[in-house]
Parts: structure tokens; sequence; C-alpha cells
């Protein structure tokens, strides 16, 4: 994804799920400025439920295609079915939409043309408003793939919005893991904050993150929360960034505010600015800052 060379691109994220990311992204937006926010976590988006959006633009996704047999046209040679490695079609003939993986080799094959193969609409995009400033974010529908296309169009459309609005910096929430869609996220981006936990399993997700990070070139920088549940963990994982060559931009103590935060539709910062764990917040994103 191309971007002016005066817009900045920050992504957070981490090796699993529920490190606390969404939550550092929504403060982070309430300490910086001039910036767009995106949401690129497509699968399980829940930034919104802290920045309540005011939705300006809806765009469906549509990618792939999901074969339908036409009874019309069908004389039931069973070709379709003796083809189909996915045994999406019964023996009445009808296509299970859950099975079919979209390949065509039925539509390809098919001496009657009995078969469609429409375009799937497998998600929706949103270009909103919030009070921390204008988003850009997605959801992906029930059990649909393509996540890894719908993250790029997402962080294009938040790409659109700085250049439109002359802003600098897009802060993204990206997904958790290593799998296609955090590839898609963090591709061409100015930097990764990968917010891990003092656990052995938390550990072990950041290192795969931190060589996907290396893979593509791409700075890295590490946070840790909850820190003080584990220290002797956390000062394990400095060690490790910093044997890799991965800057840590600081601890955030556990704090039961986050949650409380969450639960009233805001950020720590909004919620209690002066808190240690805010604080803890404000300093990390000073650094980051620094450094974009």
């Amino acid at each position: 994804m191309q971007k002016k060379a005066n817009i900045k691109e920050l992504i957070v994220i981490s090796g699993k799920g529920g490190t606390g990311k969404t939550s550092l992204l929504g403060a982070f937006a309430s300490l910086a400025k001039d910036k767009v926010l995106c949401d690129a976590d497509v699968d399980a988006a829940d930034l919104y439920l802290i920045l309540e959006p005011d939705i300006q633009e809806r765009h469906d996704f549509q990618e792939g295609h999901t074969a339908e047999i036409d009874p019309d046209k069908c004389t039931e040679c069973g070709l379709c079915r003796k083809l189909c490695r996915f045994h999406a079609i019964s023996s009445e003939f009808i296509v299970d939409p859950i099975d079919c993986e979209g390949c065509g080799v039925c539509v390809y094959f098919c001496p009657e043309d009995a078969i469609n193969f429409p375009v799937k609409t497998c998600g929706e995009l949103f270009v909103s408003e919030t009070r921390c400033g204008p988003m850009a974010h997605a959801r992906l529908g029930i059990a649909e793939d393509n996540s890894g296309k719908l993250v790029t169009l997402t962080r294009k459309h938040a790409n659109d919005l700085a250049h439109k609005r002359d802003l600098n910096l897009i802060l993204t929430d990206g997904p958790p893991g290593v799998a296609c869609p955090v590839i898609a996220s963090i591709a061409g981006a100015t930097g990764v904050l990968i917010v891990t936990e003092p656990t052995l399993s938390g550990h072990h997700d950041m290192d795969r993150v931190v060589e996907l990070a290396n893979h593509f070139q791409i700075p890295a920088f590490v946070c840790i929360n909850k820190y003080d549940l584990n220290v002797e963990m956390t000062e394990t994982i400095e060690a490790y960034a910093q044997d890799k060559g991965v800057p840590v931009m600081g601890r955030i103590p556990f704090d039961p505010l986050f949650t409380r935060a969450m639960v009233e539709k805001q950020t720590i910062i909004e919620y209690d600015g002066s808190s240690n764990a805010a604080q803890a917040v404000k300093e990390i994103w000073e650094r980051l800052e620094s450094r974009l």
C-alpha cells in the first residue's frame, strides 16, 4: 500500500488475542493528534466498542464465489458431483454454500452451462467519525474467508482519509497471530508495536511476531502489559527483546481500570488519566511518537 512520504502508520499487534492491544490503541487515539484510526482486526473488530463511531459510509465487501445450480437447466448428469473434491453438491444437486470453496471446477465443466457463479458479499467496510478522529473499520461475515483482502482494503480507506484530510498519522489496530491478516496489516507500515504478556505463551507468541516483522523488514517495538503479574518473566522478555534488537517501549501494570473504562465506552486516558496505568501508557506513546 503506497502512502505519501509524510504519512506514518503504526500497527499495534500481538501474537495472540486478549493481550490488550485494542485498549492500548484506543488510549493512543486519545493522545495522538492529526491522525486517522483504523481497525484492521476484521475477524473480530471491537475498537468501535470504545470509540462509538458514527458511520458515514457503508461499502459491501465482495470477494470469492459460490456455485448455484439452476434446476431448470440441470440434467443431473452427475459430473459436477464427481468433480467436486469438497463434496459440496448433494444427491439432489443442491450446492451447500458452507462446503463450497468457490473453485469453479463444476462451473467450468458443466456440459449444460447450468451452474451460476455469483460473487459473494463477505462483509462490510465502514468510514466513520469518532470523538478521537476519523476511522476506517470493517466486519467480515461469519465463517467467511478473504480476511487478508479486507484488511488491505480497510487500510487503503484509512490511507485515503489521511490524504483527504491532510493528516500525517494512521493508528491501526491489527489482528492477532501471524497468519495472512497480520501480514496484510503490517505490509508497508512505518512500525509495529507488539503487545505481550509476561507468560511463557506470551513470550513464545511475541517471538513469532518479532520474526515476522524482521522478515518484512518493518521496525518493531515491544511493550509488556500486566507486567507485574510475573516480573521475572517480564525481565526475561525484555532481555530477549534486547538480544533481538527490538526496543522495549515500556511496561504497563495490571489495573482493573482498563475493564471499567471499556464498560463505560472510554479509553483509559479518558476514564482516569492520572492512574498509574494511564501514566504508563502516556510514557509509551511519547517514546513511540519520537521513533515514528
